[in-house]
């Protein structure tokens, strides 16, 4: 288990860059591990997960967070519309607003449900056509839109090109939260969480580097 080999990866970054011990997050991406894996990395301590889709999320986080005390969910997957109001119910972050029709619908079923998880918009920094994430031109109008709904938009998230250096697309998802005045950067992943770091980021989604590698067989 490779939990703690990333808290002090972390830990070393922030303080490499100056930074405030413990800001930025370790998001523990359990997407696709076997249960007894993430129940090891529960019973070290973390409480800060993330998967990509809601029923894999349904089906194992309801039972979990009965265990254990303090879980925090984040989503870090696209999110179709269809399925926003199951995830309202069960994560407390979503990463992944990325288009005007979602943020209507999270305004809309927030409103029903009397409460609101913490948000992130993804922005499609590589403009790459498979990819989820608000165009980085199209930016400006979904936040006025997302102010306008009064949802609790925390910052930005980013996955950059595989082919690219990801610290390029780091820093322009910064210069684009500091336009907007958001402090929140979900950026970083294994192979480059510490470049996310040294860019700013408040939130890094670490999963194979924690729980192995995972088997989509």
């Amino acid at each position: 288990m490779a939990l703690s080999d990333i808290q002090t990866r972390i830990a070393e970054e922030e303080a490499r860059m100056g930074r405030t011990p413990g800001s930025a997050h370790l998001i523990a991406v359990s997407k696709v591990q076997p249960l007894e894996r993430v129940v090891a990395v529960l019973e070290e301590g973390h409480r800060v997960f993330g998967e990509n889709k809601v029923q894999e999320a349904a089906g194992k986080w309801p039972d979990l967070k009965t265990q254990f005390d303090g879980v925090e969910l984040h989503l870090i997957g696209p999110l179709q519309t269809n399925k926003t109001r199951q995830a309202i119910g069960l994560f407390d972050v979503i990463h992944s607003v990325d288009r005007p029709k979602l943020a209507r619908a999270i305004a809309r079923i927030a409103e029903e449900e009397g409460h609101c998880p913490r948000l992130f918009i993804q922005v499609n920094t590589g403009e790459e056509d498979q990819k989820a994430g608000v165009l980085p031109g199209d930016l400006d109008e979904l936040v006025a839109l997302c102010r306008e709904l009064k949802l609790p938009i925390e910052g930005l998230m980013c996955i950059p090109p595989s082919d690219e250096e990801p610290s390029l697309h780091f820093a322009l998802l910064a210069k684009m939260a500091k336009k907007h005045g958001f402090d929140g950067l979900s950026m970083g992943m294994s192979g480059d969480f510490e470049r996310a770091i040294a860019q700013g980021a408040t939130y890094v989604r670490v999963g194979s580097a924690i729980f192995g590698e995972r088997d989509y067989g």
